[in-house]
């Protein structure tokens, strides 16, 4: 089933970053709808290749096709995608096999599914909400389903420099295995608002942020460029920023908050990355 077309970002270079105005960025970087009720809605970086984007049931059923920007009969011909559920709980059902994902589940679905549709949980008022992170995929690798806290766990930061956090990797090279998808999720504790700080760069692959559980309220100030050239982007609950390899990518939040970081690239090592200490940073 082919479906509408997905809104396309084309890559750009660390030359191109003065020039922009605060739109300029947001019109490249910044997702700002990624969950539409009823809606599968979708963006295709060419930043490798990357399909990111949210699926809200709404109480419906919503049927994941093909489209005519990945040239593939239906969607998982020559990809692979992450999913986790940011909502109430939801299913997934896959060729037939039905995953029930309660929020902050992680469910790894690989290349040659042929159907693909999401629904809420029969007893579920608040509604799934599922966000998609897709990149290509040369070979097939089992579906699996991870639950909150079930990945492998790192304790990362200190209160003192406001950056306590808990990270779960759930898709990477020594957990759910994937062609070239790293995905995780990290949770800010009370009173810690910095991630990634100091921040880094992955020369050899992009990252995607979902930001959420963020008050309607606050808001994220997300850091890309080069260190020696910053830019920010100030990012509400439930919306997404494309970070390019040589972008780094780190932020800070007028509260705590949750956040998606997915990967896709050259390789799946976790630390391969090149620190840029705050002492650089212009």
């Amino acid at each position: 089933m082919t479906q509408t077309n997905i809104p396309q970002r084309y890559a750009t270079n660390p030359a191109q970053i003065p020039g922009m105005t605060t739109q300029d960025l947001r019109d490249t970087y910044l997702i700002p709808d990624v969950f539409v009720p009823g809606e599968i809605r979708l963006t295709y970086t060419h930043h490798d290749r990357i399909v990111l984007g949210g699926a809200v049931p709404a109480g419906g059923v919503l049927e994941l096709g093909g489209y005519p920007e990945i040239r593939s009969d239906y969607f998982l011909e020559h990809r692979e995608v992450g999913i986790i559920n940011v909502g109430g709980t939801g299913t997934v059902t896959a060729d037939g096999e039905v995953y029930t994902l309660v929020k902050g589940a992680c469910l790894y679905l690989g290349r040659g599914i042929r159907s693909v549709s999401f629904a809420d949980a029969a007893d579920e008022e608040s509604g799934a909400q599922f966000y998609l992170f897709s990149a290509p995929a040369h070979t097939a690798y089992p579906a699996a389903l991870v639950s909150p806290g079930e990945g492998t766990v790192r304790e990362l930061g200190d209160q003192l420099t406001s950056n306590r956090r808990t990270l779960n990797q759930y898709i990477h090279e020594n957990g759910v295995k994937s062609c070239q998808i790293v995905m995780g999720v990290t949770e800010l504790h009370p009173g810690s608002m910095w991630n990634t700080m100091p921040a880094h760069t992955h020369d050899r692959r992009t990252e995607c942020y979902l930001y959420f559980d963020l008050p309607e309220d606050a808001r994220v100030i997300h850091l890309m460029g080069e260190r020696e050239e910053t830019r920010h982007l100030v990012i509400a609950d439930r919306q997404a920023v494309i970070s390019p390899s040589w972008s780094l990518h780190s932020g800070v939040g007028t509260s705590s908050y949750t956040f998606i970081w997915a990967m896709a690239g050259e390789n799946q090592a976790f630390d391969d990355m090149d620190a840029a200490p705050v002492t650089d940073l212009r």
